[in-house]
C-alpha cells in the first residue's frame, strides 16, 4: 500500500485488527500530495540538529532510566514495534519498555483487558511523563520520524490509516508529538484524531511546529489527555 490512497473495507471474515474492527485496506488510487520547501528541507535540518543535540544532552538520563527498568522488571530495555511511516512505509519505532515481558506484542493498549496490570512500576511514571517515548529521538535522527507530526500508527491499525488518508496525514513523516497529541491524545476517537492530523498537514510551517512543541510541554506538565487504554478503556468504564 506504500504511496497509494486506501479505504477500509469491512469484512467479517477478516481477523480483528488493532482498531477492533474486522476488515482490510484496499488501494483506490495514488497519493498526489506535494510537500512544500519547509517540509522537504528546513524541517529535516531542524530534526537532525535538535535530535542530535537531544541524544547528547539526554545520554545521562538514558543511563538512569536503563538501570531503573532493569531493576524493576528484568528483560530488554527497549521495546520495538512495526509502525507506519511516511507514505505508509513501515519502520521500527523504539520506546523504553514500560510494560511487563508477558504483555501481548503489537496489541494497542486500548485493546488489552485491564491494561494497568501489564504496566511496570517504573513504566507508570514513564508513561505519565512520556519519558518512554524518548528513544524516538534516535528514530528522528535517522529520518524515520520528525519531531512534530501525526503519531505513527501500528501497522495493523487499518481504520486509523484509512481515516488519515482522507486528509493526506499518511503522506508526511510521523512525529514524536503533534497537533492531535495536544488536543485530546488518548481521549480522541479515530475520526477526530485523523481530522486533527489532517489539520496539521494543512498548516505545516515553522511557526505551527513551534506551537505544537510548546503545547506538548504544557500537556506533559499537566498530564492532559493521558488515559491508559485510550478510548477503549473509556468505553468499558461507560458500559460498566
Amino acid at each position: 500500500m506504500e504511496g497509494k490512497k486506501v479505504v477500509f473495507i469491512e469484512d467479517s471474515n477478516d481477523k480483528e485488527n488493532a482498531d477492533g474492527a474486522r476488515g482490510h485496506l484496499e488501494a483506490v488510487g495514488i497519493s498526489r500530495y506535494k510537500a512544500g520547501i519547509y517540509e522537504k528541507c528546513v524541517k529535516r535540518v531542524l530534526d537532525v540538529i535538535l535530535s542530535g543535540l537531544g541524544l547528547i544532552v539526554l545520554s545521562p538520563a538514558f543511563l538512569v532510566i536503563v538501570i531503573s527498568i532493569k531493576v524493576d522488571d528484568p528483560g530488554p530495555v527497549l521495546f520495538t514495534q512495526k509502525r507506519v511511516g511516511k507514505n505508509k512505509k513501515y519502520f521500527k519505532l523504539h520506546k523504553f519498555r514500560s510494560m511487563k515481558m508477558a504483555t501481548p506484542h503489537d496489541v494497542p493498549t486500548h485493546m488489552l483487558d485491564n491494561p494497568d496490570q501489564y504496566i511496570t512500576k517504573v513504566g507508570t511514571f514513564m508513561r505519565r511523563t512520556s519519558i518512554d517515548e524518548i528513544p524516538q529521538v534516535f528514530d528522528i535522527f535517522v529520518g524515520n520520524m520528525s519531531i512534530i507530526g501525526p503519531r505513527p500508527a501500528l501497522w495493523n491499525q487499518d481504520v486509523l490509516i484509512a481515516e488519515r488518508d482522507k486528509y493526506n496525514a499518511n503522506d508526511v513523516k510521523p512525529g514524536l508529538t503533534g497537533w492531535a497529541q495536544i488536543n485530546g491524545r488518548d481521549e480522541l476517537e479515530i475520526p477526530d484524531k485523523a481530522r486533527l492530523d489532517g489539520d496539521y498537514v494543512k498548516k505545516i510551517s515553522f511557526l505551527f511546529d513551534v506551537k505544537c512543541f510548546i503545547g506538548t510541554i504544557i500537556s506533559v506538565i499537566k498530564h492532559d489527555g493521558i488515559v491508559e487504554g485510550g478510548t477503549g478503556e473509556i468505553h468499558k468504564k461507560e458500559q460498566k
